[in-house]
């Protein structure tokens, strides 16, 4: 994968890696450290909050054209019975918890995929992602220039 956006300017190179399913933030945040380019850091934030909107509209024109049992579909029924519980528990609070969590099938894809299969409106569930995208952000962040340092330390 980074050899595809290798030779593009950095602000480029971040939007596309952000925008990649199961790379987003998790991957894109520790390249721009350990390339020493926080500087791009806001780009992927916005990114990744920017992510809801293809996701969560698309997928209302598309979801009755996926054929049951298929691996798309099988995924986005896994993102439902995932983010229910915490939905149903704690509301628009418990999408962005589900968002938050740095793990894959928990970022800003599955929040906005989870946000229409369970039917919430977009604009609160677009607070509520965007929300989740920053506590993940901070959280890859900080771990992200934790280990950083940490090389720096003991290198």
């Amino acid at each position: 994968m980074l050899q595809l956006v290798a030779g593009l300017p950095p602000y480029i190179k971040y939007v596309i890696l952000t925008a990649v399913p199961w790379v987003e933030l998790r991957g894109s945040i520790p390249l721009a450290v350990q390339q020493g380019e926080q500087l791009y850091l806001p780009i992927i934030l916005v990114t990744n909050m920017l992510v809801f909107f293809p996701t969560y509209f698309i997928l209302g024109w598309v979801y009755h054209l996926i054929p049951e049992g298929t691996w798309l579909h099988r995924k986005l029924e896994g993102v439902r019975r995932n983010a229910r519980p915490l939905v149903e528990k704690y509301g628009l609070i418990g999408l962005a918890v589900f968002v938050a969590i740095p793990l894959p099938g928990t970022g800003a894809y599955s929040g906005a995929a989870a946000a229409w299969l369970l039917g919430m409106g977009w604009k609160k569930s677009f607070f509520s992602v965007a929300l989740g995208v920053c506590g993940a952000f901070f959280i890859v962040w900080g771990l992200s220039e934790a280990v950083a340092g940490g090389f720096r330390f003991f290198g």
